[in-house]
């Protein structure tokens, strides 16, 4: 994080009656300070940034904010047995025994709170406007391609047949009279890895603003949500992550009010046979996506963009920028490796009012950390 440079206004000298100098303190509002906290959630480091007049207001503005993020970890996390997307998972595995049947025995429908339902209806949506290329059912791929990377190789063909079997948009069975969801295959498994961060992050940011404070950004590693800029700033600037995690951000933006999300597998991957393969997941074919690419999108919320750049990841640079071009205020940036190494960019129209220099001394410079 960069130096904050707040300008200091220098008055020559004067006399103020006392009666005059408390009308003119009471008027002046208390100058913003540069508060920042961060913790870890959904397996990532969560860091709050704000502006706000006093230590007090900024702490209440960190508990509110951290608090709601905690709320949505419980929620949404694959890895805790507890949580409400793991109860709703839990509903379609087949006891020790017995024949696994489609929709399973108690596969019946589960009432949702809110913020589970939120976001599995935008992932429904986005799962059938991209022809199942993003797909929050992929749990089951998700755990096999996390074993397949523990142990350095490729999934059979008989476990990756397996999986499959229980993956698919199409067996997530919404209700929205009622806010149910139905799992319609035995074994499923949900995972929420590429969308949760990005509502977390606008989650975190409402309850800020709900405090009083505008100026605020939220960033869950490669997933950024930003309110109003700071202090004598146009918007916050930040450095997308380039392909090579050890090498510093050269693509630069500008960003206020709005979110970035940047998928990339820089740091998650598998080489096997020279071959690479993410660890994002193409849940049409079951397997990893191969070469090396850096999604970033921008869009009104981290909750779309998070899932769109998850979307691009899979579907490439051609098939994604049509995808992007769908949504009013997404812009694209996309950096993509070929197999033999050659490395090209492409940006959507609508980037180009985003890009922006290398900040010098300024404050918001923040690196996206995949």
């Amino acid at each position: 994080m960069s130096r904050i440079w707040v300008p200091l206004i220098l008055f020559a000298s004067c006399v103020l009656l006392p009666a005059l100098a408390a009308v003119v303190a009471a008027d002046e509002p208390a100058p913003l300070q540069r508060f920042s906290r961060t913790g870890v959630h959904m397996g990532v480091e969560f860091e709050v940034v704000l502006y706000a007049a006093a230590e007090d207001q900024a702490e209440r503005a960190f508990e509110r904010a951290f608090a709601r993020i905690a709320v949505l970890d419980r929620t949404m996390s694959d890895y805790d047995p507890d949580s409400e997307l793991s109860g709703l998972s839990a509903t379609s595995a087949t006891p020790p025994g017995k024949p696994a049947t489609d929709p399973p025995a108690t596969a019946t429908p589960v009432k949702l709170s809110d913020d589970l339902w939120k976001v599995l209806a935008y992932a429904d949506s986005l799962s059938r406007q991209t022809g199942g290329a993003f797909d929050v059912t992929i749990g089951p791929l998700t755990k096999l391609w996390r074993r397949a990377r523990r142990q350095g190789e490729l999934p059979s063909p008989e476990r990756l047949a397996q999986a499959r079997a229980s993956v698919g948009h199409q067996l997530l069975k919404l209700n929205e009279a009622a806010r149910t969801a139905q799992l319609l295959r035995a074994n499923m498994r949900l995972d929420l890895g590429g969308i949760a961060k990005g509502l977390a992050a606008d989650e975190a940011l409402a309850e800020i603003k709900r405090s009083g404070i505008e100026r605020a950004l939220i960033r869950a590693s490669g997933d950024i949500a930003v309110g109003d800029p700071p202090p004598g700033e146009s918007g916050w600037w930040i450095g997308i992550a380039p392909l090579d995690p050890d090498d510093s951000p050269t693509q630069f933006v500008r960003l206020a009010s709005q979110a970035i999300s940047t998928s990339g597998d820089s740091r998650q991957h598998l080489i096997v046979d020279g071959k690479r393969y993410s660890h994002i997941i193409d849940p049409r074919t079951g397997m990893g996506v191969p070469g090396r690419s850096s999604i970033s999108v921008i869009a009104p919320r981290g909750m779309q963009a998070d899932a769109i750049a998850t979307a691009i990841s899979v579907l490439g640079p051609e098939k994604g920028a049509e995808l992007a071009s769908q949504f009013p205020g997404v812009a694209l940036y996309i950096v993509a490796e070929d197999e033999a190494g050659r490395q090209r960019t492409a940006r959507s129209a609508g980037f180009a009012v985003f890009e922006t220099t290398a900040p010098s001394g300024r404050e918001g410079d923040q690196p996206l950390k995949r």
